[in-house]
Order: C-alpha cells, then structure tokens, then sequence
C-alpha cells in the first residue's frame, strides 16, 4: 500500500518563534553540504508524494512553498471513509463542524469558524464549487462521495495570492480519477447502517486516440437517528405556553444521490464534466433551529470545463488556458416552525429557490528562461450571478401570518417581497509568481495576485515563502501571505428579513498570516513535521443589528505535529496533533466553538497477504463557547473507527471492506450557533448538535 500521506507544514509569525524553529533546525543538521542525489534519495526515504496546488506546478510536497496536506485514494481506503468529510476530519489543523442547515459540514481551519465557514475554498479538478448566495458550498451540500477521488490536495493558510477569493484560511482541492488511474472497469455495491445503500461504476480506458474516463453512482440513506432533546420551538413553547415542538425528536438526515462524471483527454486537449445532484434532503436540526421532520432540500451542481496544455509554445514557455462553467439551483421546501407556533395553523412554511451560473476564462504561462528562476504570469475573467429567485410561503416580511397561516395561504411572493432579487458580479484578476533558486538549497516564491470585482472593488494579496533544503533529510520553510473573503449575494443584498439585512457597502474579509515549519526524515520509514502559524483577520463580516456589517476582528496562535512511521514491511503508523488558540478582538475572549486540542492516530496493518487492519482514533477536546453564550464548554469527544479490507492480488479481481466507525457508541457533539444579534429568551438548541452514534457499512467491489 502506497504511503503517500505525508503531511507537510505549518508556521509562525513572532520572530522568536521562526528564530527557535531554525535554530533546532541547525542542531538537528549540521552537515548542510553533502546533498544526496535525488535517485539515491528514493531508495533510502521512498519516493516523496507531489502536490501541485501550492504553485500550480508539481513538486515534491516537503519542497512546496506552503503548509499542505495530500492524501491518496490508497489513504482514503485505509480510512474506510465514504464522505469527503470523514477524509478531512484526519487533515491536521482541519475540523469538521456541522450547521443547522441540512447538517452542512462547516470546514473549521486554525480555529476559523465563523458562519457557514465561507472562508474556505474547495475546488474539483482546480474548478472553484463556491455558491456565490451563501459563500460556501451551498447550504444543501448532501455530501460528497469518493470512489472517483484520486486524491485530496489541502492547503492550511492563506491563498488568494494564487486562487482569489475565498482561499482565506485554506484550499482544498479534489482531483479526480483519470482513465489512468482506472485503468479497466470497476463496479460496486455498498450497505450499510441507517438503510444506506450505494451503487457505482468506474471506466477508464481509450477510444482510439482519446483517453476516457466516466463515473456513475446512485445512493440513498435514511441519516443517522441521532435524537435533538430541546430545539427552538421548545423554547417558543416555554415563551406562548404551548406545546407543539417536535423535540424530543430525531435529526432529519435523509438524501438520494446522484454523481456522474465524464472525462475526455487528447493529445493537449481534456475536457471534463460533473453532475452531483441531491433530493429528498432533510433539514437536519431545521433550518430555524426547530426540528423539521417533513422538510425537503434539493441541489444540483453541474460543471464543465475543457482546458488546454502545451509544454513547450515557445523556448522556455509553457501555456495553460482553461474555460469552465458552472450552474447551480436549490430549493427548499421547509416548515421553519410547527404547527401550532404563533397561530399558524399548518405551521410557519417557506420555500426559498435559487439559481446560479458561474463562467470562467482564464489561462496562465510559466517562464523558465532565465536561470534559477521559474515565472508564472496568470490572467483571468469570471462572470457569478444569482440569476432567478423564488419564493412562496404563507407569512409576511414581520413574521405575522398570511391568513391562518396553512398550507392553503401559501402565495408565491417572489415577484413583491422576495427573500433576494437577482444580483451578480463580474471578477477580473492578474497574478504573478516567481519560484527563484536564489542559492544552493535555497528558494524564494514570491507572488501578487490583483482581483477586481464589479460590486465591492479591488484588492490586493501578495505571498512570500523561503524554502530551505537543510540537509538530505531535513527542510525548512518560513511563509507569508495575505487572503481576503468575498462577500456573499445573500450578506450584501437580503431582503424582506427583520432577522437578516444585506449591506451592499460591505467590505471584504482580509486576513495575514505568518507560518514556519520543519520537515525531518529522521530515518528511513520514518518522518516528522512540526508547523507553527500566526494570523490577525480584519473586517469580519457579522450581524449588527440585523445588518451585515464589517466589523471586529481576530487573531490566532498554533502549531502542528504530524508523524509518519513504517515499522516494518507490514505494519505503518502515522498521527497528527493540533493546537490552537484564537481571540475575538472585539470581546478579547476565546473566539469560541472550535476545538483547542486535536489528535488523529491510525495504523495500517497487514497481517496476512491480501487482508489488512485499519483503525484509527479521533480526539477533540472541549469547546469554549463564544461571547455571550452562558452555556458550560461543550465537552470533548474521542471516537476509534475499524476498517478490515481484503483485496486481491493484481490490479483486478474483488476488493472487500467492513467499516465500524464509532465503534464504542460515543456521544459526540458539535456546537449549535449562539447569535448574540437575536433577541430571543433561550438558547435554540441548548444540547447542542449531536453526531451520529455507531455506524457500519461494508461494501463490495470487481475490477476487470
């Protein structure tokens, strides 16, 4: 099995600490002279994994100018993952929350948590999967499968300098299978726990001269049945004197899936499209925080792109163009409150519609004619819009009912008093970059990105990364870089919400960081990495008064400890362990909800030919809870998930897995909003968002 989980860096930005991290550094390797070639490197370490996205060049992970993390389809079947998200919870420094709408993962990065976590970016195959009304992935997200993933690319810290918008406190960026990595056909069955059941097919091969790959899958599940004991009807019922709250009452988790994709390569040219759609969605804890057990969501995402490659255009010229497009609807069907809740009859319902496109034209060349130096020169236009909008519901812009307020008093209101009217922006953007060798074991990338954006302006964010190779076995990295967020549609134009108001003058989030960090194989089989980072954010966006406005800031403090060992030819370790420490400015109290401590262990090991062992644990220590919030600490939780694989020798033939995960039926948690902007007497969900309990599925593949 491939070890190709390598984890890379993390930094500081107090001069003492980089000024420490060196110093060791020198302890640790004296003997700087003496680089070893690259071939001999290989046999004695193994060959080093590659990332890309740090640059958008391959090379050598532990050589990129930035803190990343990569993780290989071999990884994710060790994991006996089936969701993007369970992949991420293993990343370093990366925690994965959950929101009240339909149980969106909300990608906490260094302690960032803020809103539905529009401060990460997420790309497929390098194509950006932002909803422009919210920021983030959309609020009807339904998971993501990984049978057709490759490999995961994370980047922790800053990346606007090279991506834009919204790669604030990371990027990451899912590749695809190519007919390569499929090679034959594939096809598969899995069950499991909560009446979940998938199917899937893979190809990969030629047609005649062009290579090809397709995907299809068809999944369902019922969702965990994890129980929510108070929601926000229970406190409405303490305030009105009723007694309509569907609470105690269990998570509404339900989707049918679908995801397909076709990828066509020749000679330059690749052409690649993707479909991932989700209905019968359920609300999760409800998206008013009051449990919603009837209550459908429904997404589509369908993207395209065909990009072009030459090598060589000119002496020392490399081209890269790429169009791309992506269309986007979503469409909730909700009951906000119960029946009975304030006089409504039938209950408080609204049915919110959405659509969204996305093009994109954009190309970059990389100059390598001048020694010790490699340039890379961007340019780039994209075109976002909310283009349509819908809404029907049977109460008004005040909350007070339409009617009795029954499913009878339902209009459609999106030509009078809307939730949002149609709004877009266009995006233009230059960048530049230099990768220069400025000595032996010595390089410096420097970059500037300008974006431009028809509706809030320009900005500009620039990087710096000094990569030192120490020794054969040793580097050391020191990083700068500045991000910005993009308001969303929603945060700069809502209406016709008294919680709500956009404020189409807002401003975009910005943030610097300053990171340090050391790479060491301290010998063969086994390797280290310690990452300390330092970030100041201004500008935040938040609600004042029902308005978004920017406002406040916040700062943070942390390291990152990842190890690596192959104990012996079958048995292989590897772990991560993250601190953290963030402020509100604002408040000067912790920043709240996201975990200070982290800690992932996992062991690979094969104890007969064809069958191996796989468990891992996940440790998050308690949470502290934002300002305002009287709420004890959210206690912390540890979970152990145990994957047993068989697979066949060869490239073809069946591949088997059985995956507990939760295996001791832990009560995990994660932390309902607290939003000291409402008035409301009582917290919504005062027991906070539990997790699902055990969980076990196991599945079945046949390659030919």
């Amino acid at each position: 099995m491939n070890r190709q989980r390598h984890l890379v860096d993390s930094q500081p930005r107090l001069s003492t600490l980089t000024a420490s991290v060196l110093c060791a550094l020198a302890l640790v390797a004296p003997a700087c002279a003496q680089q070893s070639d690259e071939d001999e490197l290989a046999l004695a370490y193994g060959e080093q994994p590659f990332v890309s996205i740090a640059t958008g060049s391959r090379q050598p992970l532990t050589r990129a100018p930035a803190v990343a993390t990569v993780i290989t389809d071999d990884d994710i079947a060790a994991m006996g993952a089936t969701d993007l998200d369970e992949v991420l919870e293993t990343v370093p420094g990366l925690h994965v929350a959950r929101s009240t709408q339909t149980f969106t993962p909300n990608y906490v990065i260094r302690g960032i948590y803020l809103g539905y976590t529009p401060q990460v970016l997420m790309l497929l195959n390098g194509i950006p999967l932002t909803s422009i009304y919210t920021g983030n992935r959309g609020n009807v997200w339904g998971g993501m499968t990984l049978d057709n993933i490759a490999r995961i690319e994370v980047i922790r810290g800053p990346g606007s300098a090279l991506y834009g918008a919204d790669a604030f406190s990371g990027v990451i960026n899912i590749i695809t299978k190519s007919a390569a990595d499929v090679d034959g056909t594939q096809v598969g069955l899995r069950a499991g726990s909560f009446k979940t059941g998938d199917a899937w097919m893979l190809h990969g091969g030629t047609w005649g001269a062009v290579d090809v790959s397709a995907y299809l899958r068809v999944g369902s599940t019922q969702g965990s049945n994890s129980v929510v004991q108070a929601d926000a009807q229970t406190g409405w019922d303490g305030v009105f004197n009723t007694q309509v709250s569907h609470a105690p009452g269990r998570i509404s988790n339900s989707r049918d899936s679908i995801d397909a994709s076709l990828t066509l390569a020749w000679k330059r040219w690749q052409w690649r499209t993707h479909l991932k759609e989700r209905s019968r969605v359920g609300s999760g804890t409800g998206v008013a925080s009051a449990l919603d057990p009837t209550g459908e969501n429904y997404s589509q995402n369908f993207s395209s792109d065909l990009s072009y490659e030459h090598p060589q255009i000119a002496p020392g010229w490399d081209l890269s163009l790429q169009a791309s497009g992506m269309h986007y609807k979503e469409f909730s069907d909700l009951t906000l409150f119960p029946a009975g809740f304030a006089g409504f009859t039938d209950g408080m319902i609204g049915n919110p519609y959405k659509w969204e496109r996305h093009y994109h034209l954009g190309g970059s060349a990389l100059y390598t004619g001048l020694q010790a130096h490699r340039i890379r020169l961007g340019v780039g236009v994209e075109h976002q819009e909310v283009y349509k909008t819908q809404e029907s519901k049977n109460f008004n812009p005040d909350y007070s009912r339409i009617g009795t307020g029954s499913v009878s008093d339902v209009i459609d209101v999106s030509d009078t008093a809307p939730f949002m009217r149609p709004h877009g922006r266009i995006k233009r953007y230059v960048y530049v970059q230099d990768e220069w060798s400025m000595a032996k074991d010595w390089t410096l990338t420097a970059g500037l990105r300008h974006d431009d954006h028809s509706d809030f302006g320009s900005t500009t964010n620039p990087r710096l990364a000094l990569v030192w190779e120490a020794a054969y076995n040793v580097t050391a990295k020191v990083l700068y870089g500045s991000a910005f967020r993009a308001p969303s549609m929603s945060e700069l134009y809502a209406i016709n919400n008294p919680v709500v108001t956009g404020n189409a003058a807002l401003k975009p989030e910005k943030i610097d960081t300053l990171e340090a960090a050391v790479a060491w194989h301290l010998r063969p089989g086994v390797q280290l990495g310690l990452n300390l980072f330092h970030y100041r954010m201004k500008d935040i966006i938040r609600l004042s008064s029902n308005v978004y406005q920017n406002t406040g800031g916040q700062h943070g403090n942390g390291l990152e400890l990842e190890g690596n060992w192959d104990v012996g030819r079958t048995l292989h370790l590897s772990g991560n362990y993250s601190y953290q420490y963030s402020q509100d400015q604002t408040t000067d109290q912790d920043a709240g909800n996201a975990p200070h401590h982290h800690l992932y262990l996992r062991a690979d090991w094969r104890f007969m030919p064809s069958w191996s062992l796989h468990p891992q644990v996940n440790w998050i220590s308690e949470r502290p809870r934002v300002a305002g919030d009287t709420r004890r600490p959210l206690a912390g939780y540890g979970t152990v998930d145990m994957t047993l694989r068989h697979e066949t020798a060869g490239n073809r033939g069946w591949s088997v897995a059985l995956s507990v995960r939760n295996l001791l039926d832990v009560d995990a948690r994660e932390p309902s909003p607290y939003d000291r902007s409402l008035a409301q007497p009582f917290i919504s969900l005062p027991d906070d968002i539990p997790l699902p309990g055990r969980t076990v599925s196991v599945q079945a593949s046949y390659r030919f």
